[in-house]
């Protein structure tokens, strides 16, 4: 064991691709992301007004919209084409239009629509305007019904007023309700699973590349298969402990994602889904040929994985085939139990179904990869070392 990871270490190092995905992609895609939804709330963004109602309380409609942080009516459009001008020209991303008898309708006690257009270019500037527009006219519609239940009972007044039915809406384990606290805890267990699985199957490629260029190859000298991927974990692990510290740690610390969960408790829990990882980076060796052959394959399951993981696609919406999927990788659960760790401060006994099951995965996994390494990976170096003694 000693001897393979000594040897191991010494090629990982010298590998400038391994070292791309074990040190750059860990280090460096974090920040990336993270700085791509910074800030995350948008404030201010511009909007344009078609009112055909013009009436006071039309305008009084448009003020409570201006008064909004998250949006900014710079100004009336004479009708609907030229706000469309505008915000074709990017001088506004949303388009309120009152439609007339507005003012005559809510007097009668009809329902008066207002329509809103949003520009879909930013998730968002779309979720601030959705945002907005929902609260004042919930706020809008508890006045009204304040004014009618005074001309009915006058009195009523001094009992109740403002809002009729208050709602106080509390994002557990998000307060400022922001897209990057939303997203990019469950894409760092994404990054770290795929810096593993690259990087492992990348080394798996370079054994299978000439001995000029990789100066060894450690599975034609170690016998034993399950000591020597020990070994090589050890080694991958050595290189990985401070990038996966400062993912997990610091990067949430830095953009001040929530950070509820105990730290200790969290790395327990990322243990057994990194060695899963680990197993499915060395049954990915048996289709890596060469180095390069791990950039297919990454473009080819990030996208996978992203769907699997359950922040877009929710588990419960999927076909049972899709969530069969899902099920058996290691960051599907991974993402479910560091989200509630770190964001809504679970402790490691309340992620005991997600826990439990990466330690399953990780004992799958794990035999998929000495499967692949008995079965295909050593006869095929070991009919390389043959032709190359050959040649």
């Amino acid at each position: 064991m000693f001897r393979v990871y000594c040897r191991e270490f010494k090629m990982v190092t010298k590998d400038v691709g391994i070292i791309l995905f074990f040190m750059f992609l860990p280090l460096a895609y974090p920040i990336i992301y993270s700085l791509i939804y910074n800030p995350e709330l948008v404030k201010d963004v511009s909007m344009v007004v078609v009112d055909h109602d013009r009436t006071p309380l039309s305008r009084e409609l448009v003020r409570k919209m201006d008064a909004c942080d998250q949006a900014h009516v710079i100004g009336y459009a004479t009708d609907l084409s030229d706000a469309r001008h505008a915000m074709n020209s990017h001088k506004a991303f949303a388009i309120l239009e009152i439609p007339s008898g507005f003012e005559r309708k809510v007097g009668r006690s009809e329902t008066a629509n207002a329509v809103m257009y949003c520009d879909m270019s930013l998730l968002l500037r779309y979720r601030g305007f959705l945002v907005a527009a929902t609260n004042v006219m919930e706020d809008f519609s508890s006045e009204l019904m304040t004014e009618k239940i005074d001309e009915i009972a006058p009195l009523a007044e001094t009992v109740m007023s403002g809002d009729l039915l208050p709602i106080h809406n509390v994002s557990m384990g998000n307060i400022r309700n922001g897209f990057d606290s939303f997203i990019m805890p469950g894409v760092l267990i994404l990054i770290l699973q795929q810096c593993i699985i690259l990087a492992v199957g990348m080394a798996g490629g370079a054994q299978r590349e000439s001995m000029r260029l990789t100066g060894y190859c450690s599975d034609n000298l170690a016998p034993s298969i399950p000591l020597t991927m020990l070994a090589q974990t050890l080694c991958y692990l050595t290189i990985l402990i401070i990038p996966i510290i400062f993912m997990l740690h610091y990067v949430p610390l830095i953009f001040r994602f929530p950070m509820a969960g105990n730290p200790l408790e969290i790395f327990a829990f990322i243990l057994p889904m990194i060695i899963a990882s680990f197993g499915v980076g060395f049954a990915f060796q048996s289709l890596v040929t060469e180095r390069e052959t791990v950039f297919v394959l990454w473009v080819a399951t990030s996208l996978i994985f992203l769907l699997l993981s359950g922040l877009i696609w929710p588990m419960y919406d999927m076909p049972t085939a899709w969530r069969w999927l899902a099920s058996i990788c290691p960051s599907t659960w991974g993402v479910e139990g560091f989200i509630k760790m770190n964001a809504n401060g679970a402790s490691l006994s309340q992620v005991s179904g997600p826990y439990i099951n990466l330690w399953i995965l990780a004992i799958a996994w794990c035999l998929i990869g000495y499967c692949s390494r008995r079965w295909v990976v050593r006869p095929a170096l070991k009919r390389l070392s043959r032709s190359s003694i050959t040649n």
